[in-house]
């Protein structure tokens, strides 16, 4: 993947919501300007959710989601309903689409009352103008016709109004350091690297150090010494893979700040303050407790993965427990969470932000501490407290533990 792509998990997620036949699909196309999405007479076309990465001016990149139809019929029709609506955990902004001659049901009524329950920003869309002769009557509303193209810009220029604000705003590790400030950042090249290229965290933090002014030197980890002693000036802040802590906070000098890709992604992506606060289970945890150790991707699995291997030993020999694990990859994040004593999350880099806070507040509703993977294995090799220098709140919480 180029640098210069936007990964869709940092593009805004803009989902489209409504009955069958309300031209939800029709809307995208119309937004877009594009065939994107199959436009049918017949009910229940969208099946399941269709996710279509695009740039959308004057937004920029971002990812509109197509979704099955909220008055869905039958026994498929209910599991399709419900795949609707797991689609909020992903939606920075919703369209609530109506036909403009039905007007709001019960179907977007309920739908609604969900978004504004989440705090999901939404706008009321009525389309198919050119085939009602109703009275546009609701000021808060856009009014559209995604046929003849009609109030099709004033829709987009009111999605541009409700865009969330943090998204021009979140840095990744840019705000830790001043222009011209060298970073060094240890990635590890080992059997689960990628070949020719690095994984997405590092791709990321990378750009966000270039827009920030900073400079980056990237090292493997056994080299991470040698390049220190040659450097001539001392970094203002090490970033090392998880897996390398222990090693790399050896070589480290205690002046210079360090901390994780893990770690940075648990404050751009989730909620680094909580999980924080989930490390506490790490003390109370017995034998025959069940674990969810959960990755927002799917991936081929290694010998010496890290989520079903590395980190299932590590909990063994830090607690001397045996525990009931259990796994979760891509969209397979339980629904149920209450019986498990604990839940460890990667960094979530493949989900976007709206999703990992999603299920990081599922978990705090449920009563289960949540840690990611960086956090927990910082505190099992000993130097969270070091990890966390550079984020002084998280810092303050760890001591009041």
């Amino acid at each position: 993947m180029s640098l210069n792509e936007t990964p869709r998990s940092d593009r805004i997620h803009i989902a489209l919501f409504g009955k069958r036949n309300a031209g939800k699909s029709s809307v995208i196309n119309a937004l877009t300007n594009q065939e994107l999405a199959i436009v049918s007479e017949v009910k229940g076309t969208t099946t399941d959710p269709v996710y279509k990465s695009m740039e959308l001016l004057p937004l920029g990149p971002v990812v509109m989601i197509d979704t099955p139809g909220l008055d869905d019929e039958g026994e498929l029709g209910e599991k399709r309903v419900k795949k609707a609506k797991e689609v909020l955990s992903k939606a920075d902004i919703a369209l609530v689409i109506m036909d403009a001659a039905q007007g709001v049901t019960s179907f977007e009524q309920d739908m609604m009352e969900l978004m504004e329950k989440r705090k999901i920003p939404y706008l009321k869309v009525y389309n198919k103008i050119d085939l009602s002769e109703r009275e546009e009557t609701d000021e808060d509303a856009c009014y559209v016709s995604a046929v003849t193209g009609e109030g099709i810009q004033e829709l987009k220029e009111a999605i541009g109004r409700i865009v969330p604000s943090e998204k021009e705003t979140q840095k990744i590790a840019g705000d830790l350091v001043d222009p011209l400030d060298l970073v060094v950042l240890v990635v590890p090249i080992d059997s689960a690297a990628p070949k020719g290229r690095l994984i997405l965290p590092q791709q990321q933090t990378i750009r966000d150090l270039l827009e920030s002014g900073a400079a980056s030197v990237v090292v493997r980890d056994f080299e991470l010494a040698g390049v220190l002693e040659k450097l001539g000036t001392r970094p203002a802040l090490v970033i090392t893979d998880s897996q390398a802590f222990e090693q790399v906070a050896e070589d480290v000098p205690d002046d210079i700040m360090l901390t994780s890709f893990s770690i940075l992604f648990a404050r751009y992506k989730g909620d680094l303050e909580e999980e924080i606060r989930g490390i506490r289970a790490l003390k109370s945890l017995k034998d025959g407790d069940r674990i969810l150790i959960a990755e927002g991707c799917t991936h081929h699995r290694q010998c010496d993965d890290i989520g079903t291997v590395k980190i299932p030993r590590w909990l063994r020999q830090y607690t001397g427990k045996e525990f009931q694990i259990e796994t979760s990859s891509g969209n397979g994040f339980p629904d149920d969470l209450e019986d498990y004593q604990m839940i460890i999350h990667c960094g979530g880099c493949m989900l976007n932000r709206r999703e990992m806070k999603s299920r990081i507040q599922r978990a705090v509703e449920a009563g289960v501490p949540i840690v990611n993977y960086g956090v927990l294995i910082a505190c099992i090799k000993g130097i969270l407290e070091r990890s966390l220098e550079p984020f002084p709140e998280a810092l303050k919480i760890l001591n009041e533990l």
